[in-house]
Order: structure tokens, then sequence, then C-alpha cells
């Protein structure tokens, strides 16, 4: 069994939804509307931003099987500038003054066009991170991205259903103890030490 597979069958009882999910979208024949590197890099964009590391070790395990290296780095490389730039996007956009919109923002985003791949792979892994992390602007701008690059909505869509299963499977992970987590804590122990 996979390191997935494991992981899945430890999501509880009330993530069966989940669970499902997961096998259905990462399984054999799960996203037809997307290339294997597109949905493994999907989900390993969607895994980093989601933080969960069990979680980002199964995705990467499974995903070697099926991807090249350059991929799974590039989709690493999507979610690694996502986690700057939702941040920085989503808060101008927060506070809602124009000027301040107008400034450009004096980040380092080379590896935007310096990824080695397809752009269009590379837009649905930022979109992937994007949607996990909640960024209304870059989610648009990715959305944009791909389909100027000539990616199907289906496809667009597929990305999307990756990364909110993802981002459920991390929740679920991070609430519960399972065999791949922390050890529960026994009656009597105390919560925090």
């Amino acid at each position: 069994m996979s390191e997935l597979e494991t992981l899945r069958q430890a999501l509880p009882d009330y993530g069966k939804d989940i669970r499902l999910n997961l096998g259905s979208l990462l399984g054999s024949g799960g996203m037809p509307e997307l290339t294997a590197a597109q949905t493994w890099g999907c989900a390993i964009a969607a895994a980093v931003a989601a933080r969960q590391p069990a979680l980002l070790r199964a995705v990467e395990a499974e995903a070697a099987r099926a991807i090249d290296p350059a991929t799974a780095e590039a989709a690493r490389t999507a979610a690694a500038l996502m986690a700057m730039t939702n941040v920085y996007y989503r808060a101008v956009h927060m506070a809602g003054d124009a000027d301040l919109a107008k400034l450009p923002a004096g980040l380092r985003m080379n590896a935007l066009t310096r990824h080695g791949i397809a752009q269009a792979d590379f837009e649905l892994f930022g979109l992937a991170a994007s949607a996990v992390k909640g960024c209304e602007g870059c989610t648009r701008a990715h959305v944009d991205g791909a389909r100027k690059h000539g990616v199907s909505i289906q496809a667009v869509q597929a990305a999307l259903r990756i990364a909110a299963v993802i981002h459920a499977a991390a929740t679920l992970l991070d609430a519960v103890p399972t065999a791949t987590s922390a050890a529960p804590i026994t009656a009597g122990e105390p919560a925090l030490a």
C-alpha cells in the first residue's frame, strides 16, 4: 500500500467524502482533463501550500512514479512563490487603497517565467496553491494565465478540485491524531506541557 493510500485510509469517518475524493481525483484515470504532470504538479503545489508534512511526503512519493523531477520542482517553486505573492496581493486588496494597489510589488519573482516547464502547467500549479491560500487576485491571475496558454475551463476546474481536496485532507490530518501523525493524548494527560 502506498504512503498516500495509507494516509487516505487514516482519514476519520466523518471525512469519508474527502477520502473518496482523494482516491478518485488522484487515482488511476482520475483526472482526464489534466495530464499526469498537471495532476501531480497541482497536487504537490497544493500540498506544499497546505503545509501538512505527511501529506506532502505521500503526494511527492506518489508523484515521483508519474512525473519527472523538473515538474515536481516547478510545482514546489510555484507554491513557494504563491506563499509570498498570495500574502502580498491579498493584503493590498484588503487594504482597499488605490494608491497602494498602483505601486510595484518590489518582490523578486523571476521563477514565474524561469521554471523550466510549460507555462500552462506552471499557471495551473500557481492556481492550485493560490486556491489553497485564498488569494482572489492571484487565483484570477492564474485562471487568466492558464486560459491564455490554451488550458480548458475543465482543466482549470480540475486544478481547483485537486486543491480543494488536498486542503481538506491536510485539515483533517492536522485535526485528528492518526497513525502517521502525533500520538493521541491519553486520559489524564495534560494537553499542553
